[in-house]
């Protein structure tokens, strides 16, 4: 009787023998195995993603920044480390641009941003906004009024509620010579920003208003807080919205 051959089919790496050759067993035949990543490679790799994933979402989407002074006291505390939303009105450009690119909301009053000094480019400050292009903005005796109405915001703290100084910190802008009242107009695309703690706080009242171009973000998470004097971490601040 005649001896057939057998071969294998699509089956990877494996070649048909001959029924003499195997013992009509099939035999696969080893491939050459694909080059494998080095470890040291494989980690260079995961590191460049995540550095360009980080840069991005700072550049982009959320900024951490620390705050440094009590001029928004109490509502953020010396020594908070707080989120911004880069994302919240637009598009901006990252360093060295630092320039809106597409814009699909503006600050409004109530907000706390982020922003370029405007006395010095190379400096961020963080207040709150209280009025907004075409508003007319006075201060009498430490009260604020925005287009006539007396604003009653919760959030306005004052060290000394009962001692008036001469200068724009409670009286803005100042009175005229024969004492009569007048407002300030906030230009289109400013903003006029003051800190929270009214009585401690270098804002629109001394240097003038903000540029929305200049809106770095919107706060609005505390996700550290450290005081290093009293108890260390502030734990219940950790996680706390901003208002």
């Amino acid at each position: 009787m005649a001896r057939g051959k057998t071969s294998a089919h699509g089956s990877a790496g494996t070649v048909g023998l001959t029924d003499q050759q195997t013992g009509g067993r099939l035999l696969a035949t080893p491939t050459t195995p694909k080059k494998q990543k080095s470890a040291v490679r494989e980690y260079a790799e995961a590191l460049l993603f995540a550095l360009v994933l980080a840069l991005f979402i700072r550049s982009f989407i959320v900024q951490a920044f620390k705050i440094p002074s009590g001029s928004m006291l109490p509502t953020l505390q010396i020594g908070d480390h707080i989120l911004v939303s880069k994302f919240a009105y637009g598009l901006r450009l990252p360093y060295p641009f630092e320039t809106l690119v597409f814009e699909w909301a503006r600050p409004g009053p109530g907000d706390i941003v982020v922003f370029v000094y405007p006395k010095d480019g190379t400096k961020d400050f963080i207040k709150r906004v209280v009025a907004v292009a075409g508003d007319e903005v006075r201060i009498r005796n430490k009260q604020l009024f925005v287009n006539g109405v007396a604003d009653e915001s919760p959030y306005a703290h004052f060290a000394n509620p009962d001692r008036i100084i001469p200068g724009p910190r409670d009286n803005y802008p100042p009175l005229l010579p024969d004492r009569s009242d007048e407002s300030v107009v906030v230009p289109p695309g400013k903003l006029f920003v003051m800190g929270d703690n009214r009585d401690h706080s270098h804002d629109s009242r001394f240097w003038g208003f903000v540029d929305t171009q200049d809106v770095k973000g919107k706060a609005f998470l505390i996700y550290w807080s450290w005081d290093g004097q009293d108890r260390w971490v502030r734990w219940e601040r950790l996680g706390a919205l901003i208002y």
